[in-house]
């Protein structure tokens, strides 16, 4: 017998239902359907990953660069991190019912303002599968249904471990609905699902600027977008040089592949001559392509010949590779300008010993998350302490940053009188 695979728009219906009765489920029961996601992540693993080697080795063929294969890729380390994760959200307070501000009126009236659920999310992403789960695991602790929408890349993937996820929590008492996946080649399913203004609360995309892109051309639901990261380390004149060696070399090189890995370093004319030689030289020892400035080939000495020119389409651009433009510049106030003027909002770094410099930077620098002296690779829903995160926003309305669980919230006024009317 022929199976019927629901449409975009029944699934997202289906969800809506699911969104009401999470909106009543405890804190506890909650929990528990967490607890039993994690468990069924790693009882089932070699399934899990049974699947990902189908897409792992359609990738290859298909010529996928070493950038996107190293986010497809899940083994036993990455399922068992997704699991610790599952298990940290599940750990965290009860977003849902929490008291933001409450006062009593002159009047009597006695307000509150409420954390509430938003009710359906809708997440569009690609190539990473632990996505999938990450996603799952906030949306449910926040009271949200969510519907997945992942790539033809990870299909294989994303299918199991939304059917892992949906049978774990439906086994705890969370309605069906709850977790659902859509397809992931059809551009006019993604049409749909970003149309469906009356059924989905948010869409949440993550990927690359042409899926944000497609769905600016056809969202009449609010989107929140989980933007790409052009990160940048500047190196302040009065810096620790073995700190920004450090540094430099982590935010680029330790996962060059993801968001918040530096894509440009600009160095202080004055640390310039010390610096450079020596951190040039590091980076191209770890497999780093440079593309500099004239200031900085000028200062690079044996290297200057191997580094390409830097043109304009460098400063703008997030490689997701081992590939790093240099610049120099000659205060923080030059620093702050091209960060501001070339970078994505995400997370941006200054090395410094100036109290001065470093209130300047986190002060002038218009991004949502700004380090002194300590690399950009911390930006995360987990190292933040929020369990996991769905994306970084780098909007400035409803959430900036990290989006976890909280993020993931609105809320509602409830007041509670004796009597009161208006006169």
């Amino acid at each position: 017998m022929a199976t019927t695979v629901p449409t975009t728009s029944e699934v997202c219906l289906a969800a809506r239902e699911a969104s009401r009765v999470l909106a009543t489920v405890g804190a506890e029961a909650k929990n528990v359907a967490l607890e039993a996601m994690a468990d069924a992540l790693e009882g089932r693993a070699g399934e899990i990953l049974e699947a990902n080697a189908l897409d792992m080795q359609a990738g290859e063929g298909k010529g996928l660069n070493t950038s996107l294969l190293d986010r497809l890729k899940l083994d036993e380390g990455r399922l068992a991190s997704m699991a610790s994760d599952v298990r940290a959200v599940a750990a965290l307070p009860d977003p849902v019912g929490e008291t933001i501000e409450e006062r009593r009126l002159a009047n009597g009236l006695h307000l509150r303002r409420v954390r509430v659920p938003l009710g359906v999310v809708a997440v569009v992403y690609e190539a990473r599968p632990n996505v999938t789960i990450d996603c799952s695991a906030l949306c449910l602790k926040s009271g949200n249904a969510i519907v997945l929408r992942g790539s033809s890349t990870a299909a294989n993937s994303n299918a199991v471990l939304a059917h892992v996820a949906s049978e774990a929590v439906a086994s705890a008492g969370i309605p069906p609905g709850a977790i659902s996946l859509i397809g992931g080649g059809d551009r006019d399913e993604l049409r749909q699902l970003a149309t469906q203004d009356s059924v989905v609360d948010l869409i949440i995309p993550r990927g690359s600027e042409r899926l944000k892109e497609a769905l600016k051309e056809h969202a009449t639901v609010p989107v929140m977008y989980a933007a790409a990261g052009n990160c940048h380390v500047y190196v302040d004149t009065g810096a620790n040089l073995d700190d920004a060696v450090a540094i430099v070399l982590n935010a680029k090189v330790q996962r060059p592949s993801v968001c918040n890995a530096a894509e440009t370093l600009l160095v202080h004319s004055d640390v310039a001559p010390p610096l450079l030689p020596r951190l040039l030289g590091a980076l191209r020892e770890s497999g780093v392509e440079l593309r500099a400035d004239g200031r900085t080939r000028a200062l690079a000495g044996d290297l200057a010949d191997s580094l390409r020119e830097a043109t304009e389409e460098d400063w703008r651009t997030e490689y997701h590779a081992l590939i790093l433009a240099v610049g120099v510049v000659d205060s923080v106030e030059d620093a702050i300008e091209h960060v501001n003027r070339y970078g994505s909002g995400h997370s941006e770094a200054i090395v410094t010993g100036s109290e001065e410099s470093a209130q300047a930077f986190k002060s002038g620098v218009d991004a949502a998350c700004v380090y002194v002296n300590a690399s950009t690779r911390f930006t995360d829903g987990g190292v933040f302490g929020m369990g996991a995160e769905i994306g970084n926003s780098t909007q400035k309305l409803h959430a900036r940053g990290p989006i976890g669980a909280r993020e993931l919230t609105s809320y509602k006024f409830v007041i509670e009188g004796s009597g009161q009317v208006r006169e």
